[in-house]
């Protein structure tokens, strides 16, 4: 008899509690899934502790739907930023449901990792607003390279390739060099159709509202996308660069194991993600899906023992 079938009706549940949205799943052991909600950000350090924990709540008791909350027998929760200032309070919450134990709290890069793969080692590239690698070794995090934030560091990062791009657009726009679709496209994410009487004056706005709120600056990754795409040479060199600091991240502590792609700008089709495919051709790369399925599958592994890699794709499948 497996262990699954040794724990009839047993429920696992996993959270991914970011910076933007939280995610919470419900399996049953063998991967099946029971419930799955989203809602807003969860990362305490990033919004604070009663937001976060609001989040993560609202999420569990959509997920749970009308499941036993007696049948959960493991949880776990990854999340960004400060873990420990959880522990205890998602305790508080669990126990709101009538879930017997609270969830055990890790980082969101190990969770990342199992998104893609089942493996014990191995390495995540992860390039969403900011950037990050990290060798995994037994499902933990061993080595870590970047992460620095976004002032610092982030190399590759959504935002380092909107910075790239809003610098590359001033500073054209301030020589004089001829501009093409990447600055047209810039212009218009920040001025709309409104332009000024010169160059100048664009300029001057751009960087005004740059400053007042530098996040918008992660939004202009995508249309360096859209722009590399159409052939514009200003993209076409950010996303090069972006690529190459990436890949010279994840080569800082990769040693054995698939490669784990996460993140905005490596999950999404694209040229940073296929450039980054492209340079790592002698690892086996992979893609993160679901990580609030991979946090469950987690929660679940040594109860499920020799079947867990079996039931892996399971768990992760990706949301719609």
């Amino acid at each position: 008899m497996t262990n699954s079938t040794m724990i009839s009706g047993a429920l696992v549940i996993g959270v991914d509690a970011g910076a933007t949205s939280t995610r919470v799943a419900v399996h049953a052991l063998d991967g099946t899934p029971v419930g799955y909600a989203k809602t807003g950000a969860g990362n305490p350090t990033a919004h604070g502790l009663d937001k976060a924990l609001g989040a993560i709540s609202g999420a569990l008791g959509e997920a749970l739907g009308q499941a036993d909350p007696s049948r959960v027998i493991a949880s776990l929760a990854g999340v960004a930023g400060q873990v420990d200032v959880l522990t205890g309070e998602l305790a508080k919450v669990w126990a709101a449901y009538g879930i017997a134990e609270g969830p055990r709290v890790t980082g969101d890069v190990p969770i990342a990792f199992v998104a893609g793969s089942p493996a014990r080692e191995g390495s995540l590239l992860l390039s969403g607003t900011g950037a990050v690698a990290a060798r995994i070794v037994d499902h933990t995090r061993c080595e870590i390279a970047d992460g620095l934030g976004w002032l610092l560091g982030d190399a590759g990062s959504g935002f380092w390739i909107g910075r790239a791009a809003a610098q590359a657009v001033v500073r054209a726009l301030d020589s004089g060099r001829p501009t093409g679709l990447l600055a047209d496209l810039v212009l218009t994410h920040f001025l709309g159709e409104e332009r000024g009487l010169s160059a100048r004056d664009d300029i001057d706005r751009l960087v005004r509202l740059a400053q007042a709120d530098h996040m918008r600056l992660a939004a202009l990754s995508a249309l360096v996308s859209e722009a590399a795409v159409a052939g514009d040479p200003m993209a076409e060199d950010i996303a090069r660069r972006a690529a190459e600091h990436l890949t010279a991240t994840v080569r800082r502590v990769h040693t054995a194991g698939p490669v784990v792609l996460a993140g905005s700008v490596l999950t999404n089709d694209g040229p940073v993600r296929q450039a980054v495919q492209e340079s790592l051709g002698d690892a086996e790369v992979l893609t993160a899906q679901d990580a609030a399925g991979a946090a469950a599958w987690l929660a679940a592994r040594d109860l499920l023992g020799v079947e867990a890699s079996a039931v892996h794709g399971r768990f992760v499948a990706a949301r719609l």
